[in-house]
């Protein structure tokens, strides 16, 4: 019974505030405003926008990373990402002495999102930095090679194909790395606040779903994604999304060599472990938004309505449903409980293979509105959808006065409650220990229960004909269902 569900679990985000102090707190992104700020009239530019290779050294002395190829590595990749941010803007060489000479050097200003990271909005800091993420991704996904200028033509052209490189297919392997490292992060049964080991990171985008024990080929095709990652993870680190640990140097070995074996081969932290941060969830995301994927957050139904909260919330996690119902009556305000109340019973009536999850959803929200939700929950008593929750509802706060339910609204109800339950796939023990239950509760079930005038009532005793652990209750439930078919279909 299943409706069209998100392909992911919400994300509960820390605060844009949070997030932006995250961001100007990323290593890479700290040294490039540094860099930014230390750039005047004197500093030299190439066509690239690039440092001149003099002014390295004292970029490089400027960050505190001292004056060795390392630490003017760290400036260039620093400096680069000033420039791919906006943080400075540059004046192309050409343009600068109008010869068109390769030896000319360009001048650096500061650009406009320098003062917009510290006067500007959080959201502001968080724009400059995923503009600092994306220009990160396509260093992560670009080609190594050794000797560039055996790559270069002689009309300075670039012969790509030599690089045996597919910028797209490369972009989409690490995007779909990140993403299932996401759905881990997020996942009930996933690392929760822990690392994921890269061997498994690694395996998750390589080994087929349906493949038992992986072949050798595959085993190398993992090794080989692993040695990937671990370049690429080393890229991703400074701009802040991941904590890495990267693979044991020692157990890399050139082609002949023999590698140092593992202390304890157990220990797989010496293969690398990964870990989205914070910020690395709220970059993803929206990564993953922008290329059209639902992601959900928790939060991002708090200013809508009813009828999309009912329905966004229909397979959340019980927390994160809890939290996102939360948020939306915290909107309203106590003095707009009861209004809230109003919405949500309006929302959750309907015939769609929805209404079943909806109206459960509902009543869960209710109980979070209190007793403000009173009246509106007793002016819906003798609605045929509504009356059956309402008179739990009221059972459960020990309301006095609650009328007792026409059998027809009994029977209803019970179908309703087990559709919503099918609709959820919730556990089969609890599903199985509800079927038995409503059912037992009625002598004579299976023989009223095919005539409930309800859009599920034959899926739903079809389901209790496969759950019911009674192989005679199973076998009524199973003729009940015919017969409910039959009735549909006259």
């Amino acid at each position: 019974m299943s409706a069209e569900r998100p392909s992911l679990p919400p994300v509960r985000l820390h605060t844009e505030a949070e997030l932006a102090r995250d961001a100007l707190a990323a290593p890479l992104l700290a040294r490039a405003v540094r860099l930014a700020r230390w750039a005047g009239p004197a500093t030299r530019v190439g066509a690239g926008g690039e440092l001149v290779e003099a002014q390295l050294p004292e970029a490089a002395q400027h960050l505190g990373l001292g004056d060795d190829e390392d630490g003017a590595a760290y400036a260039s990749e620093a400096w680069r990402l000033a420039v791919d941010t906006g943080l400075v803007d540059f004046e192309d060489p050409q343009d600068a002495d109008g010869t068109g000479e390769g030896d000319a050097e360009g001048t650096v200003t500061a650009g406009e999102n320098l003062a917009l990271l510290t006067s500007g909005s959080p959201q502001d800091v968080l724009a400059i930095w995923l503009d600092g993420l994306e220009a990160v991704h396509a260093d992560a996904t670009a080609p190594a090679f050794d000797d560039f200028a055996d790559l270069i033509g002689e009309d300075g052209s670039v012969d790509f194909d030599a690089l045996d490189w597919d910028p797209e297919e490369e972009a989409e392997f690490l995007d779909g790395v990140l993403g299932n490292l996401y759905l881990l992060t997020l996942s009930e049964a996933g690392p929760a606040d822990g690392p994921v080991p890269l061997p498994a990171l690694a395996a998750s985008v390589v080994v087929p779903d349906d493949m038992g024990e992986p072949t050798d080929d595959v085993l190398e095709q993992v090794s080989e994604a692993m040695m990937r990652l671990d370049d690429q993870f080393r890229v991703l680190e400074p701009i802040g999304i991941v904590e890495y640990r990267p693979v044991d140097e020692t157990l890399l070995t050139e082609e002949g060599e023999e590698a140092t074996p593992p202390v304890d081969d157990e220990d797989v932290t010496r293969y690398g472990m990964v870990k989205l941060t914070p910020l690395g969830l709220y970059g993803i995301r929206e990564r993953m938004l922008e290329a059209g994927v639902d992601a959900p957050a928790v939060g991002d139904l708090a200013d809508k309505g009813a009828d999309a909260l009912l329905d966004g919330i229909a397979y959340y996690p019980e927390e994160a449903a809890r939290t996102e119902v939360g948020l939306w009556l915290g909107r309203r305000g106590a003095e707009g409980a009861e209004a809230a109340a109003v919405e949500l019973l309006d929302a959750a009536r309907g015939a769609d293979r929805r209404a079943p999850l909806r109206r459960l959803h509902c009543q869960q929200a209710l109980a979070l509105v209190g007793p403000e939700a009173e009246p509106a929950v007793r002016a819906v008593l003798g609605d045929p959808e509504l009356g059956g929750l309402a008179r739990v509802w009221l059972a459960e706060r020990g309301a006095a006065d609650v009328p007792a339910p026409p059998e027809s609204m009994i029977f209803w109800l019970a179908v309703d409650t087990i559709a919503a339950q099918l609709d959820a796939d919730g556990d089969l023990d609890e599903l199985q220990e509800l079927v038995e239950g409503l059912s037992g509760q009625h002598s004579g079930f299976f023989d009223e229960a095919w005539r409930v005038e309800h859009p599920a009532t034959a899926e739903v005793l079809e389901a209790m004909g496969r759950l019911h652990g009674d192989r005679g209750a199973a076998k009524a439930a199973r003729k009940a269902a015919y017969k409910a078919r039959s009735r549909q279909q006259s």
